[in-house]
């Protein structure tokens, strides 16, 4: 294929400098960070940090700099992301991860491995990270591997192509910093070989089966993920129960139990945060809230309750969460 055929590359960049200090936190989560939520940095510290993206033909290449910060999974961001797993090669510095109950790990310069953001967890960046990733459908990782991917260290005793993906990445990466050199074609050229490598890799890992998850470890995350979805999309429901979950889901209530259990939380606890997420951020986008309204579009039958799972899950009534409305007179009537 020629990269006249393939589609266009956007190339966009983003540094914490154009932000004021003030916002920078708060403007660094909701752009850089879209699938995962960012955690507040230590007293003290200022967030420093700079990201480059190449978008196009369904994959996104990126890398990233930055002082250290901890990031995590979140439902509440997972349930509107693109269904992918990350390809990550750390450059600089060292990741840190508990993906899961006796899941820990840490990756040094030169490590590569595979990160599904479904997998709940958290992981830290140390000062000075730097990063190349690649970011590919899940349905084409799956493919090449044979399995649905979870969290691998991918290192070249597994893969006799890890070095040559290496380099490739690394390339890609500098080439991002040069863009005058090259242009949307040529950039388009890039990210394809570069995501054709990375999954001609992954079969190569697939076909010796090394680390890769087992089936069962694979179906509860795979129930998992569509369930977070389906509450998502159905959290005004006021009969959402796990049987309809289950239901909706396509599986049974033992196995979707099971499936919770896995990831170390419970599904109405799960369908309780969705929900209260859901009506913070509600309530903190309009002018004047009408909490009856929000409750119960959220799926909270009783107004009452509502009121006293939001304090105890964010500390603060609904009525006193929303500072603004509180000082506009056309709020008070």
């Amino acid at each position: 294929m020629s990269s006249q055929s393939l589609q266009p590359c956007v190339l966009e960049r983003l540094h914490t400098h154009d932000v004021e200090p003030a916002l920078r936190f708060d403007a660094w989560r909701e752009r850089a960070h879209q699938w995962v939520e960012m955690l507040p940095p230590q007293p003290g510290v200022e967030l420093e940090a700079e990201l480059t993206l190449l978008r196009g033909g369904g994959s996104v290449f990126g890398t990233m700099r930055s002082t250290a910060y901890e990031m995590k999974a979140a439902a509440r961001r997972l349930a509107h992301a693109p269904d992918m797993v990350v390809l990550v090669l750390m450059q600089a510095g060292e990741l840190r991860r508990d993906a899961a109950p006796g899941e820990r790990g840490r990756n040094g310069p030169g490590s590569l491995g595979l990160y599904d953001p479904w997998r709940m967890g958290r992981y830290a960046y140390s000062e000075g990270s730097r990063e190349a990733f690649l970011a590919l459908p899940r349905s084409a990782v799956r493919a090449a591997l044979g399995c649905d991917p979870g969290n691998l260290a991918i290192a070249p005793a597994h893969c006799v192509l890890v070095p040559a993906l290496a380099d490739q990445l690394n390339h890609l990466a500098r080439m991002t910093r040069q863009p005058h050199r090259i242009d949307a074609a040529e950039y388009a050229g890039l990210l394809e070989s570069t995501r054709m490598l990375a999954l001609l890799a992954l079969r190569n890992l697939g076909r010796h089966g090394m680390d890769l998850p087992d089936e069962t470890e694979d179906l509860n995350r795979g129930r998992h993920a569509a369930a977070v979805r389906f509450m998502a999309r159905e959290l005004h429901r006021h009969d959402l129960d796990a049987a309809a979950i289950a239901q909706g889901v396509g599986c049974s209530r033992t196995r979707l139990y099971a499936a919770f259990a896995a990831q170390g939380v419970t599904i109405m606890g799960t369908l309780r945060d969705m929900r209260l997420q859901r009506a913070r951020a509600m309530i903190e986008q309009a002018a004047c809230p009408n909490l009856g309204a929000i409750s119960w579009r959220c799926g909270f039958a009783d107004q009452s309750g509502f009121s006293k799972s939001f304090k105890a899950r964010f500390g603060a009534r609904p009525s006193e969460w929303h500072r603004p409305a509180r000082s506009n007179p056309a709020c008070a009537k």
